[in-house]
């Protein structure tokens, strides 16, 4: 039997007892598509929804991996230990170790990463039920002391146990991690759970934004926002993205540039005043350019270029610091150090002692 696509090729149409044909069971399909691990996991997730616990949403959590670590991590004394009382958390399960009647599991979640004992004879019996059908990439919630195992690491015994999300997806391989650039940046939860690095990025762009949001403000800068579709194409020379308002019945244009509009509140008074915006150009596009990206853009009046140069030393400064703890940083294997003040040259400067060209431009 021709496929459609071999029909549409060689020009011939479906007898009619193929067009009413009883159509399949799509649920059918899509179950044979599936992974037999996936299969699996998702005849787990019927159990736990027959027994009415699948995705519950009011946990309560009062503790994290890191508070739990930092607090205790140098105690050695049981006592001391055991009077801490007990604690919640939880997390992704990144390591299963199981012993038939206990076993070994670390959860993840956004502060770090804690061993939790679970035993027949310690946890709650449905907790160890659940316990007993863990994947790796479920979140579960844990409740109990803390101890320290026989190799000395610090750890929950589980007195509670509680599946709270079951993966249904294998996430990737722990050691190697998601290693094809294509998914990492199209599916970036993907890349967040198995990659430590990735999520340090995440984390120090919060703080680059942060950072620069309050170095503004302590410089009595206001932070404003300004319209994203624009009537004209201002502000910068590139290609936009052109959209319809319907109740206007008029073309627009997604912004390549905040400009006009800020200087427009510099006119009207406001002389101090900066946004951090999302623009669109409508260009190229890779893993360094993206055709929807965040700008910083600010006006001051009064000031020249000398003010502003010195603003970006102190700027980048800063928040090197504040990310870093240092100035010095290495980038694409070459150390660099952000001291000030920096080397300020014109163009003809930079090109003719960076190029090792003699003579003049001009």
């Amino acid at each position: 039997m021709a496929s459609d696509s071999e029909a549409k090729n060689s020009g011939q149409a479906h007898p009619k007892n193929e067009v009413s044909a009883k159509p399949l069971d799509q649920q059918a399909v899509s179950e044979a598509l599936l992974s037999e691990q996936t299969q699996v996991r998702r005849e787990k997730l019927t159990k736990i929804r027959e027994a009415k616990k699948a995705y519950p949403h009011n946990v309560h959590v009062k503790n994290c991996c890191h508070e739990v670590l930092a607090k205790y991590s140098e105690i050695q004394d049981t006592v001391q230990l055991e009077a801490a009382g007990d604690f919640e958390l939880a997390g992704r399960v990144s390591f299963i170790r199981s012993f038939g009647k206990a076993g070994f599991v670390k959860i993840k979640d956004r502060s770090g990463t804690l061993q939790v004992y679970v035993a027949r004879d310690k946890t709650n019996p449905e907790g160890f039920e659940e316990y007993k059908d863990l994947d790796l990439g479920d979140i579960v919630r844990v409740e109990g002391k803390i101890f320290r195992t026989k190799t000395g690491e610090l750890s929950i015994e589980a007195k509670n146990f509680r599946v709270l999300v079951k993966c249904l997806h294998a996430p990737p391989e722990k050691f190697h991690g998601l290693s094809n650039i294509e998914d990492r940046y199209r599916r970036r939860y993907l890349d967040l759970m198995s990659n430590e690095e990735s999520k340090k990025v995440f984390l120090a762009r919060s703080q680059i934004v942060q950072g620069v949001r309050e170095y503004f403000l302590k410089k009595e800068f206001i932070e404003v926002e300004t319209p994203m579709m624009h009537p004209l194409v201002t502000g910068a020379t590139a290609r936009p993205f052109v959209t319809h308002h319907n109740t206007l019945d008029m073309n627009l244009f997604l912004r390549i540039a905040p400009e006009l509009y800020l200087k427009r509140l510099v006119v009207g008074g406001l002389e101090r005043v900066f946004e951090i915006n999302r623009n669109f150009r409508n260009e190229g596009i890779s893993i360094r350019h993206n055709p929807e990206f965040t700008m910083l853009e600010f006006y001051m009046a009064y000031a020249t270029y000398h003010d502003l140069m010195d603003m970006t030393e102190e700027l980048i400064t800063d928040l090197c610091m504040k990310v870093n703890g240092t100035i010095e940083i290495e980038f694409l294997g070459q150390k660099l150090n952000l001291k000030r003040p920096w080397s300020r040259l014109t163009m003809e400067n930079a090109v003719l002692t960076l190029s090792g060209v003699k003579g003049s431009l001009k």
